[in-house]
């Protein structure tokens, strides 16, 4: 009985007292990204109630229009991460460049540990739909010792990831996060205003029956790619075929739903967008951290995803992510190796 009242604040520390030499900010970093996204979930709870739907009339960096709600995700958590002190630099999928936060107090610059990248709300072209959305985030010590934070500490390898999590706006707020001690969940009590413990080290299913693709582009795949999704509408009783097809359009959506039942995600790239369309810093690298976590894989057709170099904030990637036996396999025909 006393699990069901576990908040996330209380996992949190918990999880911290493991590290007899932590200090404590990333606890707090959690506890404040967890606050920003409480007050986005009033937003999105109540879009269709007030005048916050609709196009702002202005594109971001990828030349996507952008919604009021993005612009209000965006501003919530960059105010939050620049009242908690424990940032020296966020970078939003909605910015062009990263946004320094680095503090001048008492005459002294002081520089934190910690840099942010985050998806303010991804899947915010089904706002208008009422379909499930989410908030992305993703957290790395940063590198340089001193000065202001520079793109070094920005553009680093997803194994060097230090916590990452997503929160989803759904039927609930569920949020869901990793610190590398395993995936725990947690759902939004409006009535307490807490996170209260839901899901205790999740694991993802080794192979599932479901997978999440837009089928609409079929034409503009690959070859080993069209094979293995023809594969998985054929009756082969041996490797539970046929596999059923649920996709939202919505990743964190998706990906939350595969995390909970089993199944594989696919975002290839096509002949309009060669290098894929996911932001590997604020989609890709995250996710991926989370879904090995629990069990589960994450690759670009090729390469693990959390090895990837990054060379710029904005950069894309092909996505395969889910349950291990599923996404290995995916890879087989993507290699003409099957």
């Amino acid at each position: 009985m006393n699990e069901k009242f576990v908040t996330l604040y209380r996992h949190i520390i918990d999880q911290e007292r493991k590290y007899p030499k932590a200090t404590g900010e990333l606890s707090d970093l959690l506890a404040d990204i967890a606050l920003a996204c409480k007050l986005i979930s009033l937003e999105v709870n109540r879009a269709g109630l007030i005048d916050i739907l609709g196009f702002t009339g202005t594109e971001n960096v990828h030349g996507e229009h952008v919604k009021k709600l993005d612009v209000h995700a965006h501003d919530t958590l960059v105010s939050a991460m620049k009242a908690s002190g424990h940032l020296c630099a966020v970078a939003s999928e909605e910015s062009e460049n990263f946004i320094a936060l680095d503090e001048q107090r008492m005459g002294k610059r002081i520089t934190s540990r910690y840099v942010c990248h985050f998806d303010p709300l991804d899947g915010s072209s089904n706002i208008d739909a009422n379909i499930s959305i989410g908030t992305i985030f993703s957290i790395y010590k940063r590198v340089t010792k001193s000065g202001y934070a520079t793109m070094e500490d920005l553009l680093q390898k997803g194994t060097r990831q230090v916590a990452a999590g997503y929160v989803i706006y759904g039927s609930s707020t569920i949020m869901v996060y990793t610190t590398g001690e395993g995936v725990h969940g947690f759902t939004l009590d409006p009535t307490v205003g807490e996170f209260l413990l839901c899901y205790e080290n999740l694991k993802i299913k080794k192979r599932a029956k479901t997978y999440s693709i837009n089928e609409g582009n079929y034409c503009k795949w690959d070859m080993g790619l069209r094979k293995y999704i023809d594969s998985l509408k054929e009756e082969c009783p041996e490797k539970g075929h046929p596999y059923s097809a649920r996709y939202v359009g919505s990743l964190v959506a998706d990906f939350h739903r595969n995390l909970l039942y089993g199944g594989i995600f696919l975002y290839p790239a096509d002949k309009k967008n060669v290098n894929g369309k996911l932001r590997l810093m604020y989609e890709a690298n995250p996710l991926a951290f989370i879904v090995e976590q629990a069990g589960g894989r994450a690759t670009n057709g090729r390469d693990r995803i959390l090895h990837i170099e990054p060379k710029t904030l904005h950069q894309r990637t092909p996505l395969f992510i889910g349950s291990e036996e599923d996404v290995l396999e995916v890879e087989k025909y993507m290699n003409g190796k099957h």
